[in-house]
Formats: C-alpha cells, structure tokens, sequence
C-alpha cells in the first residue's frame, strides 16, 4: 500500500440517526463561504481596480509564480510547444472524446427558430442565439484538467459562441498546462489566460489590459471560486453552481461489493474537499466494499490516497446502511448529488425513483469515470444540493432564448378581444387601447405610401 490509511471508513446506519446527524450527512464543504466571501472581497476589487498588475502581484503571491508582463495570454507558440510534449496516445484520447462530447451537444442544440399556430391565425415559438462571449474556468490546483476544458468549451464552439476563453490557474513556475492547451486546440479556443482562482473570476468580469471582459463564466472550482462567483453574480452570469466533487454509489443487494468500492473512489481522490458516500440497503455489499478499499488504495499513489481517505472516513463520505432500497433512494433524492452511480443488476429499475441527480449512470460497465472523461453528456454538473433545480452545463448555458410572435389579420380580434378584458381587469388602460377599437382604425388606414 501506498500510503497508510489507519482510520475507519465513516458508516452510518441511517434507521438509527437522529434529525441533526442525518442533516450533517448532507453538508458539503462550500456550505458555509462566510469565510470566503469576505477573504475574495479585497482580491476582486483590487483586480477592478489594478487590471494586469494586480494579476501580476496575486499570481506572485498566492501562485508564487513571476508572469512576465503581457505573459498572461498564451501564445501560439505555447500551443505549439504543448503539441510536441503531451504523449501521441494522450492527444488520440482528447481527440476521441472531443468529438463524442461535440456529438452529443450538436444532437442538443435546439433549431435556430420555431414557431406553432397557437391559434388560428396566431403564431407563437423561441429564436436561440448564442451568448456574445464566455470564460471557461479550469482548475489546476490538485491536478491538470483537460477534460474539464473538452466540458466547458466544445458545448460553447458548438452553440457558436464567438468569444471563448480559458482563465487557468498557473502551474509550477508559472507555465501553463500542455494538455490544457492541446484540448483547447482541438475544441477550436484559441485563448487561454494562465490566471486563476477569485482573481480570474474578477478578471473575467471586470475585464483588465489583457483579460477580455466576459458576459458569462461556466466551470468548477474551490470555495474561492464559488465565493468569488457569488459576489459577482451582480456582474456576470456565473453559471450552474459547480464546487467540489461529490458523489453517491447507490447499490442494491444484486451488486459486487468491491466494484462498489472500486467506483467509490472516483470522486473522492479529487480532493479533502470532496463528498462520496456508497448508499445501500445491502450489509453485505457495505461490508465488501469496506473491505476492498485496503486492496484498491494500494494501486493508487500516496497523494489521491490521502485525499480519498480523507473523505470516506471523513464527516462528508463512507458508506450509508439503509433499511431498505426506498430508505436508500430517498437519502440519495434529500442529497441531490452531483454524480449518481446506480450499481444493480437492473439499474433501471431505480431510476424513475431517482429525482435529484446532476448525472445518473447506470450499471457495472457505466463507471464515473466515462462520463468525467469520454462518454458525451456534460461532466460540469451542479453540486452543493443544486441539482435539485439546476441542470448539467450544456450548449443551452452558451445560447439564449428569445421569445416570438406574429398575428394575422384573422387570428387578431379573438386574441385582442380577451386580452383587452385582462388589461381592463388589472388597470392598465394604454394596454386596452393598443387593443381597442383605436387600433382597428388605424389599420383600416392601410399601410402609408
């Protein structure tokens, strides 16, 4: 084994918690940004007001990094470079899971305009366009994040967004990331700002000497991300809420304990920061799970040991006991989760009981790990309990919606006639007369040489 892990797995048999202790099982780690909020208040109005240079001075402080001035962009020599770096087999599988993720957002992407008769002679329908510009913000913190750029900007290309960028924190003296820049590429974005963090939430919505100022920013990130996106939202649309990684396993009695295990895991390595509980009605497949972890956790190096075991015998992971599958799907609806795992023989047989989920992927050949990196559907999903109301990142997040109508001579005196009965009822007496017998006279006069 790697790393030693001394600690127990956390359980809980939730039949025998109490109100506050099922609660706490719920909380995730951005639950209180209290703290944060008032940390990123200097960080972004120093960027307002400083542009570049309060860049400069944040990546010297908090990346400890020296960016040249105007290094803040790359280049395209940096593509280049990054290209005769990064492994043939690693920019096969970009290129490979680019185009599934392009092919499930163009079958997403909505007609350009509909229109149906509502009523006779009465036409109502949506005209989509994209959203003028969008940063799509890629952690570097506890790892490089290819996928996370495939995630965030081949749905924006695809919606025909005509302004994308990446804000990306630095890297270990100051350079950016190979893969990164080799997914951008391949998405077709050809601009990438190596700032990261509050700072290029700020950037991003504020605009500096080399950061465009962007309508939208999409992506997760840490608790100062989420709290810099908060204080923002004022400015800039911020997008699903999108924090930590989290996740539930959800097995019945039909699945293989340490399979379980083996999926558990995903989500928990990304960080101490991380939530990732295994919810089953079956002792024997938490015991196995349990069990396997050991065995599991010596094929993985020291550091996503730690962070994994940091979570499962933590206060936000382990493994849930349920006392029976209903129990189980609905702790899983009450914690909403960002990834759902449904390990059974017949998992479909789960899903319709399933209402609050980011992503549900379904059976043993369906690991987390397909939808993060290759399987098409977006991996950017709501966290915190959000997916309660918020929905993955898809080409819909990069494109607005506007509402159209047209009425025909034919269809008009139905529609006007009631309508002029509601606007009468709720006093709003220049609404009647656009409705009235005043317009019926005006068109009588017939269009004006």
């Amino acid at each position: 084994m790697n790393a030693s892990v001394s600690r127990p797995i956390s359980f809980h048999e939730l039949d025998r918690l109490d109100a506050e202790a099922r609660a706490a099982l719920l909380a995730r780690a951005e639950s209180d940004l209290a703290t944060f909020l008032e940390r990123v208040k200097p960080i972004v109005e120093a960027v307002r007001t400083g542009g570049d240079a309060a860049i400069l001075r944040f990546a010297r402080d908090i990346d400890r990094v020296e960016l040249p001035p105007g290094g803040i962009a790359a280049t395209k020599a940096d593509f280049d470079r990054a290209f005769t770096r990064v492994d043939r087999t690693v920019i096969e599988a970009i290129e490979y899971a680019v185009e599934n993720i392009r092919r499930f957002h163009e079958e997403q992407k909505p007609e350009s305009m509909w229109m149906k008769e509502i009523r006779p002679g009465a036409f109502a329908g949506d005209r989509w366009l994209p959203i003028p510009s969008v940063a799509c913000y890629v952690p570097r913190g506890k790892g490089a994040f290819p996928s996370v750029v495939m995630m965030t900007t081949v749905p924006a290309v695809v919606a025909g967004v005509p302004e994308i960028c990446i804000v990306t924190p630095p890297g270990p003296g100051g350079d950016f990331d190979d893969a990164t820049l080799v997914a951008a590429r391949i998405a077709g974005v050809d601009t990438v700002y190596r700032v990261g963090g509050a700072v290029a939430v700020a950037a991003v919505a504020y605009g500096t000497g080399s950061v465009r100022r962007c309508a939208k920013i999409v992506g997760p990130g840490s608790p100062w991300v989420v709290a810099a996106k908060r204080l923002l939202a004022g400015v800039l649309d911020t997008g699903i809420p999108a924090g930590p990684s989290e996740s539930i396993v959800l097995a019945d009695d039909t699945a293989d304990g340490a399979l379980v295990a083996l999926d558990l895991l995903i989500e928990a390595e990304h960080g101490p920061d991380s939530s990732a509980y295994l919810v089953t009605a079956s002792r024997r497949v938490a015991e196995e799970a349990i069990a396997a972890l050991p065995g599991h956790w010596a094929r993985m190096g020291a550091q996503r040991v730690e962070y994994s075991s940091t979570v499962l015998c933590g206060p936000r992971g382990g493994v849930v006991l349920a006392p029976d599958m209903e129990a189980a799907c609905a702790f899983t609806n009450d914690y909403a989760p960002e990834h759902l795992l449904i390990h059974a023989e017949e998992p479909f047989q789960w899903v319709g009981k399933i209402h609050h989920a980011g992503e549900i992927l379904l059976g043993r050949h369906t690991p987390i790990t397909l939808g993060n990196f290759v399987l098409g559907p977006n991996a950017v999903l709501p966290t915190s309990g959000w997916a309660r109301t918020f929905s993955p990142l898809s080409v819909f997040d990069y494109m607005k919606r506007t509402g159209i109508g047209y009425v025909t001579s034919a269809g008009y005196p139905e529609l006007a006639r009631h309508a002029r009965v509601l606007a009468t009822y709720e006093g709003f007496e220049a609404h009647a007369n656009a409705v009235s017998d005043v317009r019926v006279a005006l068109i009588a006069k017939g269009p004006r040489p």
